[in-house]
């Protein structure tokens, strides 16, 4: 069974810390979307100047093509926008969202707790204004990021059990 999954949501949500632990748990590869931006897209952000769709649309493509190449894979990548997601799934048709709901005051102070990252808080704001949360139409889920690790890890396979397995699919995730 194939498993493509987008850990999404905006900077400062727990993408990369779920992603690698959901990742983990499921024995699948995992890929931090911040790893395939181009340099001048870090530069950029470093900089305190928010991306526009001329800078994300490439570097979303490629986070589609990265999880279409893999069987079992975990990307964390903000898809902020339906149509970043749009863009994605083009590239992996398959690909299941779980979006990280959490507080803006939360990720304003988890956001300060990271100095050392390129993306830096004052950008927040943009990423919030941005946000379209996940559709109806989509497919993907909704989950607590201020849960701990384990129990949204959990909650998380739970719920992608419910979307990926057919009535009476004996496959599991794993």
């Amino acid at each position: 069974m194939s498993v493509r999954i987008v850990v999404m949501g905006p900077s400062g949500s727990g993408k990369s810390t779920v992603g690698a632990a959901l990742a983990e748990d499921l024995g699948a590869r995992f890929v931090d979307g911040d790893d395939l931006h181009p340099l001048t897209n870090v530069e950029k952000m470093a900089a305190g100047i928010p991306l526009d769709d001329d800078d994300r649309m490439p570097w979303l493509r490629v986070v589609g093509r990265t999880l279409a190449a893999e069987t079992r894979i975990v990307v964390a990548c903000s898809a902020l926008r339906r149509h970043y997601r749009d863009a994605i799934r083009a590239e992996a048709p398959n690909a299941v969202f779980v979006e990280l709901g959490v507080a803006r005051e939360t990720l304003a102070r988890r956001l300060g707790d990271r100095p050392d990252h390129f993306m830096p808080a004052a950008l927040l704001g943009s990423q919030l204004d941005a946000w379209e949360p996940l559709r109806d139409d989509e497919v993907g889920l909704r989950v607590d990021a201020a849960l701990p690790l384990r129990r949204e890890v959990a909650a998380i396979r739970k719920a992608l059990i419910a979307i990926t397995r057919a009535p009476g699919d004996a496959q599991s995730l794993r």
